[in-house]
């Protein structure tokens, strides 16, 4: 699944084709992927300019002066921005076409798996942050209110494993699976210690950790995931950088200790037990 690094490496791409741009015409060739598409989306959205591109968690935000498009890449979806007439493929569910001083360009969303989203929130219907999808969301890793302190008292009292903690997204969004299992190692801390015992200076480590690795993963343009594409179509090329997400059976880079495979909350956890204390 696409996490927070693949997003904002496809906000970025997107931003500079779309922003300004006014709509031309919706495009949704299904009735809706994980839920239904907008009713008369293209009516709401005609004639219209968008006037800013924004990112909450792993929701990409297409901004209008009258609401807000958001837009989720699910398990298997990716964008691209292409010259309106480019045949359409199996899978290519929906698109914003916006005019161009070349000729209109469509953002198309491709979705196999079709676990993606296309929703409108309306201003009329409120502030965008009340949204049922992003309300309950905690802080962005990447602005100032996230912090080591933030972690050390949302923490107080918790049981679950410090992993579980972090991927819950109600204290801080999109630290996903692989961030999660990265971060983790980078701070020396072992997935399965319960998020209550870690003490401040470890949840410091681990906010900087976190930062930092979600910091340099959209520099290399996130991960190459089994589907992620950015929107120019290349691949990221973080996860050669890998210490020990993916990476099982394989010598640890720091200790040559092989890294570990379990299973937390369905999802596979990848750590050293001689480097995660």
């Amino acid at each position: 699944m696409p996490e927070l690094p693949e997003v904002e490496v496809t906000r970025r791409g997107v931003a500079p084709h779309v922003e300004g741009r006014v709509v031309e015409t919706v495009l949704a060739r299904r009735a809706g992927l994980r839920w239904p598409f907008p009713p008369g989306l293209d009516a709401i959205l005609a004639g219209r300019r968008v006037t800013h591109t924004g990112r909450r968690g792993k929701y990409l935000l297409i901004g209008f002066e009258h609401g807000t498009l958001i837009i989720h890449l699910g398990m298997s979806g990716h964008l691209r921005v292409l010259p309106a007439d480019t045949a359409v493929r199996t899978h290519d569910h929906f698109d914003l076409v916006l005019a161009g001083d070349a000729g209109s360009q469509a953002l198309r969303l491709h979705d196999p798996r079709r676990f993606g989203a296309v929703l409108w929130h309306a201003n009329d219907d409120g502030e965008l942050d009340q949204h049922v999808l992003l309300r309950g969301l905690g802080v962005e890793p990447l602005e100032d209110g996230f912090s080591g302190a933030l972690l050390f008292r949302a923490s107080r009292g918790r049981s679950a494993p410090v992993k579980q903690f972090l991927l819950g997204g109600d204290i801080v969004v999109g630290v996903g699976n692989i961030y999660a299992c990265e971060s983790l190692f980078a701070a020396g801390i072992n997935p399965k210690t319960a998020a209550g015992r870690i003490g401040r200076a470890r949840y410091d480590k681990l906010a900087a950790a976190i930062r930092r690795i979600l910091a340099e993963a959209i520099v290399q343009g996130g991960s190459t995931l089994r589907d992620f594409i950015a929107v120019n179509g290349q691949s990221g090329y973080f996860q050669p950088t890998y210490f020990v997400y993916d990476r099982a059976g394989v010598p640890c880079r720091n200790c040559g200790t092989p890294i570990r495979q379990i299973k937390q909350g369905q999802r596979s956890t990848f750590y050293c037990v001689q480097c995660q204390k």
